[in-house]
């Protein structure tokens, strides 16, 4: 039997010989044990997270805090390397009356871990938060950015504030994918993926030129930052990246797309006369891409399982130099990307045919599809246009496309566990018409 541990370890020596780089940060979303002594046994930095559930207990206890740094980074630390530590995901985006208790408590929680690790002698460890970009309530032009008026007084300005004092950043989560995939009839893709072109974009306060989307959408929170007294504050992208694989009805979601992108990201942030903004040319702007792996059991749209440089098994999504000195000939051709314009017919969701599934698995899934909503599978009821062939692939086809049909304009995915698929072959045969999503 192979270890969790011999498992971090081989994973982490590929990727440690692959980018050759003590520059190199790994960013993780928890604080695991296991991982923690496997990386002091390596170069590389290190950056952890705080749970958003663990954070409306530590910002009520100071003993609490002292507990979380005394077991999650004292038995590693100084051995591994750790650089900066983030308080919860996008706390800031999530809506419920208990996420809007945690909203208060992030700035109080922060303040008690800086304090837990100045008392444990803990030093060089930033603390930050990372929010995405609807912290800001307008963001064009970018002189036009604005923090939202239910976070800025009560949140955003505390945090600026402990951002500042401690020489702290601004850790936030900027996709260029997101704002040209919903127009990219009003968005250049060269502009998006950072590539050299003749689009520019002018503010028409600051007169700024812009060459690309993702300084347009940095300088849009430094304007929002600065508008609060805090235009001092560095930023730092604590997730980016550009999908290379999705869904039918995700334009844009290729393999050369994300290889531009990234390789452009890259040359851009370790140069010396680009790696800042318009607005802050000079600043250096520490940068994560998301993510290291493709995360092929993520629920959601197909993008979220495709953000990854590696594929689960190790080998490589696509070639990219994280050093930044590799120019675009320097590496293999990529076939241009097929999917840039936004798809446009009827789309089916059905079971899924690279993959073995078991009678359970599928049993489980109509269930829940035709649990929901008002007659999702009536057409399957006995004597019905679609009861045969009776069998439980084509009953579960069924059901997924009438649920996604009912639900997708309320969030609803065509996956259902890895279960299902888009397709843009119709499934229907004889008199028995499956539901489809036009698009």
């Amino acid at each position: 039997m192979v270890s969790l541990e011999t498992t971090y370890l081989h994973f982490l020596n590929l990727f440690n010989s692959w980018i050759h780089s003590k520059q190199l940060v790994l960013n993780f979303y928890s604080a695991d044990r296991q991982l923690l002594r496997v990386l002091g046994n390596t170069d590389l930095q290190v950056a952890i997270m705080v749970s958003n559930q663990e954070i409306s207990h530590i910002a009520s206890s100071q003993n609490a805090s002292d507990e979380w740094v005394r077991t999650k980074i004292l038995p590693f630390y100084p051995k591994t390397k750790f650089r900066f530590l983030s308080m919860g995901n996008e706390v800031l985006s999530y809506f419920s009356d208990e996420d809007k208790k945690t909203w208060l408590n992030l700035v109080p929680a922060m303040i008690r871990i800086k304090r837990s690790m100045n008392i444990m002698d803990v030093k060089k460890i930033k603390v930050g938060t990372p929010l995405a970009m609807d912290v800001l309530q307008s963001s064009f032009p970018p002189s036009n950015g604005t923090f939202r008026s239910d976070i800025s007084d009560t949140v955003i300005k505390p945090l600026l504030s402990f951002l500042n004092r401690t020489r702290s950043f601004f850790f936030l989560d900027v996709y260029p994918y997101f704002p040209w995939s919903s127009t990219p009839s009003q968005i250049h893709l060269d502009y998006a993926l950072l590539r050299k072109s003749n689009f520019t974009y002018t503010d028409p306060l600051t007169q700024l030129k812009y060459t690309n989307l993702l300084d347009q959408m940095l300088d849009s929170v430094n304007f929002a930052m600065e508008k609060l007294g805090f235009g001092d504050v560095r930023l730092l992208i604590s997730e980016t990246g550009w999908p290379s694989s999705g869904d039918i009805d995700q334009v844009g979601a290729n393999v050369y797309n994300a290889a531009t992108y990234n390789r452009n990201l890259i040359r851009k942030m370790t140069s010396k006369s680009s790696a800042g903004t318009p607005a802050r040319p000079a600043a250096v702007i520490p940068t994560f891409i998301f993510s290291l792996y493709n995360e092929n059991q993520k629920p959601g749209p197909g993008t979220e399982r495709n953000f990854g440089l590696l594929h689960p098994n190790g080998t490589r999504v696509y070639d990219v130099d994280l050093t930044g000195k590799q120019t675009e000939s320097d590496y293999d051709p990529i076939p241009l990307g097929t999917n840039n314009a936004p798809y446009r017919g009827k789309i089916w969701c059905v079971v899924a045919r690279d993959r073995e599934v078991s009678e359970r698995e599928l049993g489980d899934a109509i269930s829940y599809a035709c649990g929901q909503g008002n007659g999702t599978c009536k057409a399957l009821q006995p004597g019905k246009d679609c009861y045969t062939p009776v069998n439980l692939v084509s009953h579960s086809s069924y059901a997924f496309s009438s649920y996604w049909k009912q639900f997708r304009s309320s969030g609803a995915t065509c996956y259902f566990n890895g279960l299902a698929v888009q397709t843009t072959k119709d499934p229907s045969h004889g008199s028995c018409k499956y539901p489809s999503v036009t698009v």
